[in-house]
């Protein structure tokens, strides 16, 4: 990167110098790589408020809520964690979600105008539409990262700027209103008295960790985050992988689109605003590490549902989303201090016996 086509460019030199202060930065944050301490923390929170206010918290429609909440946020937090697993990360996914959303509002209202009864029929063509908008999102992102070679922090957070101002500017910055009533069906439903979108939100879970830890993909994607060079060096197409990595976070982040639509029949440019640091945060809680390598599928539904319960939890004791908001950042620091102080004890009982009694 500091080549002389770099030095004499005066944007390559900043697309560079990012790329290593973030990747400098990242190198200085070691995660625990266990799924049991996000465990230990779901049970702890719902302990805790089941304890505050059991008859409001405890109840079956607060459970229900933190259910359906849980797989919008969870969705995004899964792509986010393919695209950190590289080592990059995507900031661009809930406008890509947004833009989903919008889409198959307005293509539903725009043809229920005329004709109501096929505006219903071609909901699946709808949901289909939406899909391809992430796909598309998700293209462009990989294209700058992979081929153009921009650093993913600011690929993505340009396009984050581009398609919320499409969405704002398609939209007027209004809100639209009306979806597929089978979908919002969908969104309502239950199986054996969970909600439909949590089981979606499941699956989609299964499939992502699956493709993680069983197909070559995931291999590839996870030596690609942990040693670049050395995937270089084993034949491993570093810009097929992030293309491909890319591609999938943005076909899930139109998931996330569908997810917002189907639980509620409204689209708008600024819906979840709020959600592009708290799927950072639920990623690094999960297990990701940021620098790329490692990553828990499971790790990161757990630290959904943990931030849900206590968000749920805040609600029921009738604590604002600001302290809502604090106490996130307080258990994003406490973990953090937790991984850094169970990773510095690991490296000096590793050091040889020598090099200590040297240093001491």
């Amino acid at each position: 990167m500091n080549d002389s086509s770099t030095s004499n460019n005066p944007l390559k030199r900043v697309n560079a110098q990012v790329g290593d202060r973030y990747a400098e930065m990242l190198s200085r944050v070691h995660v625990n790589r266990g799924s049991g301490r996000m465990m230990l923390l779901v049970v702890v929170a719902f302990a805790v408020f089941a304890a505050l206010k059991p008859q409001v918290f405890l109840s079956p429609l607060n459970m229900q809520n933190i259910a359906i909440a849980s797989p919008e946020i969870g969705v995004i937090a899964i792509a986010m964690m393919l695209a950190m697993l590289t080592g990059g990360i995507d900031l661009s996914l809930v406008s890509i979600a947004n833009l989903s959303a919008i889409t198959i509002s307005t293509l539903y209202t725009s043809i229920a105008a005329g004709d109501p009864a096929r505006a219903e029929q071609l909901m699946p063509v709808l949901v289909l539409i939406g899909l391809v908008v992430g796909l598309v999102g998700g293209a462009i992102n990989g294209l700058l990262v992979s081929r153009v070679g921009i650093t993913p922090i600011l690929a993505t957070l340009g396009t984050m700027q581009i398609y919320n101002g499409i969405a704002v500017a398609w939209t007027g910055g209004r809100t639209l209103y009306g979806s597929p009533d089978s979908l919002t069906a969908i969104g309502h439903a239950t199986v054996g008295g969970v909600p439909m979108l949590f089981v979606v939100f499941v699956v989609i879970a299964i499939a992502v960790g699956v493709l993680v830890s069983r197909t070559p993909l995931g291999l590839k994607i996870q030596l690609q985050g942990a040693n670049p060079v050395a995937a270089r060096y084993s034949g491993i197409n570093s810009r097929r992988v992030l293309m491909s990595t890319y591609l999938v976070a943005g076909l899930l982040g139109g998931v996330a689109g569908i997810l917002f639509i189907a639980r509620n029949p409204t689209a708008s440019a600024d819906y979840g605003a709020s959600y592009v640091l708290l799927v950072i945060v639920i990623a690094v809680l999960g297990g990701t590490n940021p620098a790329g390598g490692f990553a828990t599928v499971f790790g990161v539904v757990l630290a959904t549902l943990t931030l849900q319960i206590v968000a749920s939890g805040f609600t029921a004791v009738r604590l604002s989303s600001y302290e809502y908001a604090i106490a996130q950042g307080v258990i994003l620091i406490l973990v953090m201090v937790a991984d850094q102080v169970t990773w510095r004890r690991r490296r000096i009982a590793r050091r040889p016996v020598g090099t200590a009694a040297v240093q001491a």
